[in-house]
């Protein structure tokens, strides 16, 4: 059973190992410039060698092939004559036809000397009665056999007896009835011209055929191929050394210009090209040194001003926290004593109050940001269950939400833990901000909060039913101080830095903050983050296109119940 399951398999090991290889040679194909022109090369040249060498052999053939089939007609030619000249009738009717043909035959080969120049083949033609005791019958030279002569070409000759005809033929040396070519044994070419000759009325026509061998012709061919396919081979090998040699003098400096790019975009910013000659290549490195040493420049000065303005606003956030604190000391007074002014100023202490407030926020945000833009910012991770998270920051919102908003939230959470090693801090704050943003933007809806995990990672995510996003704005809304509709007023003191921030605790986590959108559709804004802190993100649990895209439930009416609400599939308050 293991042998037969073994030889199943093989085939399969075979067609995967020839997949793999033909995707390393497709991939190295794509990425190497010098693999592909090396590669055409080979393959354009061995389809021109093969052309011409093909041309060139053809031609060398056709010309031995005619020169061989003129000589062999004019030598046959003088044959007939001779055979034509041996029989006189008187000769004939006196002396034995046999012996005399015999006689014939023996002397057309000894004509031909001992360069084996041809052979001798006499045929009865259909017409002669060979039965009689003359003796006539098949004859030939000892060095060929008579069955070398083919059936279909002694019938033509029948046909047309005032004719000489050629024809190309294997040689064969079996006797008659034999198959020819012989199985298994090499067939040498020949050429056989024939001519049906008249002899005597005693002896009847025969139809005499000399064989010509081409053996020599078929030599000098098989040496033409040989060296032509060696002189190929060499030319081809010889073209891909030179397409070799000079691609890669091409190849290299636009390998060590995508090296020094590497090196620059790492930050090494003092990498540069070699600069050797004054050709073209060396011009080019010139340009990228140049190019290099000004992008190097601009980007010191990018570095120094960042370096400043997050100082800037570092040193400015820091000098602010004192008088905010006594302003905010001030404002807190004034609040709770509002009660004691008369209007106008009473509504005065509430504004105060409230910008406070919203200043305070902002500079702690900015605080924040200027900590990420340093690389400051650090991660406190530890286990945690981020359902819980999430019914700690809704429960927080939720008298917000309804005050305000008059908005519910919704919330569709597993049975099962969704335990997560994260910074329990910024995760409450990302979902806070997302929250909020929901609320800004929901237009009086309910906010659906979703909670999934899988193996490797633990997703939120917020679905609001409001304006939505135009195309190209879910990546803007992460920028800072975006807004989707400047003209729209904020009721719950946003900074415009939220999402920012939120997108950089995403990214401390090693996770993701994405948003979908479509407008008047609402959005969706989806966190995931890792099960184990430092793992890479393949997917995420939850998609960031909601089930129920195009779907946007009726604004509550004013006579809506908790009951109305739970009917009306909008969830029980939180």
């Amino acid at each position: 059973m293991n042998g037969a399951a073994a030889a199943r398999g093989a085939p399969r090991r075979i067609w995967a190992g020839l997949r793999r290889a033909l995707r390393r040679v497709l991939r190295t194909w794509r990425r190497s410039i010098l693999f592909r022109v090396v590669g055409a090369t080979l393959v354009l040249s061995v389809v021109v060698l093969v052309l011409v060498g093909q041309l060139v052999l053809t031609g060398v053939r056709d010309g031995l092939l005619d020169a061989k089939v003129a000589a062999s007609l004019a030598r046959a030619d003088v044959g007939f004559s001779s055979a034509t000249s041996q029989f006189s009738t008187d000769e004939a009717n006196r002396a034995n036809v046999g012996q005399m043909l015999t006689q014939m035959v023996t002397s057309l080969r000894e004509q031909a000397g001992r360069t084996d120049l041809y052979e001798v083949i006499l045929i009865p033609s259909p017409a002669t009665d060979t039965s009689t005791s003359a003796g006539r019958g098949l004859r030939s030279t000892v060095g060929i056999g008579v069955n070398t002569v083919p059936q279909s070409m002694i019938e033509e000759l029948s046909a047309r007896p005032e004719q000489v005809i050629s024809r190309f033929v294997p040689l064969c040396y079996g006797q008659l009835g034999d198959p020819c070519p012989v199985e298994g044994k090499q067939v040498d070419p020949g050429l056989a011209v024939g001519k049906q000759l008249r002899l005597s009325p005693t002896a009847g026509s025969y139809q005499l055929y000399f064989i010509f061998p081409l053996t020599q012709e078929e030599k000098t061919i098989n040496l033409v191929r040989g060296r032509l396919a060696l002189g190929g081979a060499a030319m081809t090998v010889l073209l891909a050394a030179i397409a070799f040699l000079v691609t890669r003098s091409v190849v290299r400096p636009v390998r060590s210009a995508a090296q020094v790019a590497e090196r620059l975009a790492a930050g090494r910013l003092a990498e540069r090209m070699t600069e050797k000659g004054e050709d073209e290549l060396a011009r080019l490195a010139s340009s990228f040194n140049e190019m290099a040493s000004a992008l190097a420049r601009q980007i010191r000065q990018l570095e120094d001003l960042s370096r400043l303005q997050r100082r800037f606003v570092s040193d400015v956030s820091h000098e602010l926290r004192t008088p905010l604190t006594t302003i905010r000391m001030a404002a807190d007074v004034l609040h709770s004593s509002r009660g004691d002014f008369a209007a106008p100023v009473a509504r005065s202490a509430e504004l105060m109050h409230a910008q406070v407030e919203r200043f305070e926020s902002m500079l702690t945000e900015l605080l924040e940001i200027s900590r990420f833009d340093a690389g400051a910012a650090t991660l406190e991770a530890e286990p945690v269950d981020l359902r819980d998270v999430v019914r700690r920051v809704v429960e927080a919102v939720e008298p917000v939400a309804s005050e305000q908003y008059g908005i519910r939230f919704r919330l569709d959470l597993p049975d099962t833990e969704c335990v997560a090693e994260v910074d329990p801090r910024r995760i409450e704050r990302v979902v806070r901000n997302l929250l909020f943003n929901a609320l800004e933007h929901g237009e009086g809806r309910d906010v659906l909060v979703r909670v999934a995990a899988d193996e490797g990672a633990v997703a939120i995510a917020v679905r609001d039913y409001g304006v939505g996003l135009r195309p190209g704005e879910a990546s803007l809304a992460f920028n800072r101080f975006w807004r989707a509709d400047p003209s729209r007023a904020r009721r719950s003191g946003g900074t415009g830095l939220g999402l920012s921030i939120s997108r950089e605790d995403a990214r401390l986590h090693g996770g993701w903050l994405q948003a979908w959108g479509e407008p008047r559709a609402g959005a969706q804004f989806r966190l995931t983050v890792p099960r184990v802190a430092g793992t890479v993100l393949s997917s995420s649990p939850l998609p960031l296109e909601p089930p129920d895209r195009g779907v946007v439930p009726p604004l509550p009416g004013p006579a809506d119940t908790p009951e109305d609400l739970q009917r009306a599939g909008r969830g029980p308050d939180v």
